[in-house]
């Protein structure tokens, strides 16, 4: 079972260069509970990059960049499929 309604979609995000940023959300509810990853305009992000953390529903950032700026997606996935939230985005100024 995977539902369709995000419990919490995560909201835009306003940040100066440097500071840290987080987008959060709380994925559907589901049967076995859905994985959370981020998609970032449009690509999967990858938390292979250090100033990334990915945990539970929330995608950190430890030091904003200019190119971190962009359109998030938090994606849930279980064995019955995957939903996408609304998309958030994330300003650097």
């Amino acid at each position: 079972v995977l539902r369709d309604d995000f419990r919490q979609p995560p909201g835009d995000v306003v940040v100066a260069a440097g500071e840290p940023a987080v987008l959060e959300c709380v994925p559907p509810r589901g049967h076995p509970e859905p994985s959370v990853s981020w998609k970032k305009n449009g690509v999967r992000v990858s938390d292979k990059d250090e100033r990334l953390t990915i945990r539970g529903g929330k995608l950190m950032v430890a030091s904003t960049d200019k190119s971190d700026a962009g359109i998030y997606v938090c994606v849930a996935t279980n064995v019955v499929g995957e939903r996408d939230s609304e998309p958030a985005e994330l300003v650097v100024f």
